[in-house]
């Protein structure tokens, strides 16, 4: 997605990404697949899912799969806080929630500041990763929701 950017004309081509942090890093996605987000709510588990799958939710009559983003990326569970946030994001034609430790703001990062991404990084591997934004003095991992929800995952909707 980001590899046109030997094309882009400095500061003319921006993403946009809303950010949010699992542990100490932090992370974006492509702000144009996120839907809402919201505070935790019951989670109602289904058996038969893989570990990362929390359950699902009822969000105004649509049932939404969870998945833990923390225990998807092999990082020890958390305990959830008054922080913790369910990001709603649609993947192709399904809608999907995320678990996060915090969610943010929305940045506007220029096509230029963003590069490849190591082959690991963070402890997620590089098949989840389009790249790295580099903003000011921070490094925003960016993700592939793709991948991160669809890869090796049990249809649970």
């Amino acid at each position: 997605m980001y590899e046109s950017r030997e094309k882009a004309q400095p500061s003319q081509q921006i993403v946009q990404v809303a950010t949010f942090r699992l542990g100490a890093e932090e992370y974006g996605v492509d702000i144009s697949q996120i839907r809402e987000i919201i505070r935790m709510v019951e989670i109602t588990r289904v058996p038969r899912t893989p570990d990362f799958m929390e359950g699902v939710i009822n969000l105004r009559g649509q049932l939404i799969p969870i998945v833990d983003l923390r225990c998807r990326f092999g990082m020890p569970r958390a305990e959830r806080t008054k922080d913790t946030r369910i990001i709603v994001a649609e993947i192709g034609s399904k809608r999907v929630g995320m678990i996060v430790d915090s969610a943010h703001e929305v940045l506007n990062i220029p096509i230029e500041a963003i590069e490849e991404a190591p082959e690991i990084i963070a402890g997620v591997g590089a098949e989840y990763l389009q790249g790295v934004g580099k903003v000011a003095d921070r490094l925003v991992i960016l993700l592939d929701l793709t991948m991160v929800v669809t890869d090796n995952q049990s249809s649970a909707s």
